[in-house]
């Protein structure tokens, strides 16, 4: 029993050996293996919820798990040092009110940067965006070409980059026009004069959608009559199309055609007009020449 004793006070004699003393701070040995033991714990945890979380992932999702982890890796690291330290006695008041306005001043630099990044990890997991989507940020349509945890990139239409934080996709409302299906339907607008056959303005306008490259069979393309405008009659030709980001081109090839069409079928499209009428309380006076002879 007294050799027990005597080993457990040697212990405790080692654990309690001062590695570092001085006025505000005094390490143990018992203090570092304590700091030992919480970061491998740290690690240890952290691989597991690494596992979990891209366990259903693509490999390609899995690796922009890498650089997070490792920074949530080294942060709780330092947490975690810091709470051993504060528990085993050693004085931090010093270093934390001198570092105070740094890690203010930090908090506020990186506010954006971890809403990005935070925005990110959602997007991964949930896997509301996918590279190949189309999608509308500020009016400019873009191919999505690969998401990172702080930002996601898309080609625009005019072979432009476009480069939007993570944020913006949980903040704002941004359109995705293939989250459902690549399919997407579009319509092209005209206007015809007024006392233009109206079927004929119809049967011209699906022949030249359905003969249009690009355009779906299924579903069938069909026309609305709008409204009553002020100087025309107003259609749209609705039809479906599988690529959204050539939507321009397509647009415009079959405006060409209509107007084409509507050439060789002697149909107007009419342009504003207005009628001026001049009110005024008194005629207007006409001055008359005389012609004097001498």
């Amino acid at each position: 029993m007294d050799r027990l004793d005597s080993i457990f006070s040697t212990i405790r004699d080692f654990l309690s050996f001062s590695v570092v003393d001085t006025e505000n701070i005094n390490i143990t040995v018992g203090t570092l293996l304590t700091i030992i033991i919480v970061l491998f714990l740290v690690s240890l945890l952290l691989k597991l919820i690494h596992r979990f979380v891209t366990k259903k992932l693509p490999t390609e999702d899995k690796n922009k798990f890498v650089s997070i982890f490792n920074f949530l890796r080294y942060l709780l690291y330092l947490v975690m040092v810091v709470i051993v330290l504060s528990s085993s006695g050693v004085d931090l008041t010093v270093l934390l009110t001198a570092s105070a306005a740094l890690f203010v001043g930090l908090g506020f630099a990186l506010q954006y940067l971890f809403q990005d990044i935070i925005s990110g990890i959602m997007m991964i997991l949930d896997q509301s965006l996918h590279v190949g989507d189309i999608i509308e940020v500020d009016g400019k349509v873009g191919r999505v070409f690969e998401i990172r945890l702080r930002t996601t990139r898309a080609l625009t239409r005019d072979d432009k980059v476009v480069v939007i934080p993570n944020h913006i996709f949980l903040t704002d409302s941004i359109y995705n026009y293939t989250q459902n299906h690549k399919m997407t339907r579009e319509s092209v607008k005209v206007g015809v004069a007024y006392g233009s056959d109206i079927n004929l303005v119809k049967q011209i306008l699906e022949q030249v959608v359905k003969d249009q490259e690009g355009v779906l069979k299924n579903p069938k393309p069909f026309v609305l009559f709008d409204d009553f405008g002020d100087s025309a009659l107003l259609f749209s030709i609705n039809f479906y199309i599988r690529d959204s980001f050539t939507d321009p081109k397509t647009k415009s090839a079959i405006r060409f055609a209509i107007d084409a069409q509507f050439r060789e079928s002697n149909i107007t499209i009419p342009f504003p007009q207005r009628d001026l009428h001049i009110y005024q309380q008194s005629p207007f006076q006409k001055s008359q020449v005389e012609n004097t002879s001498e």
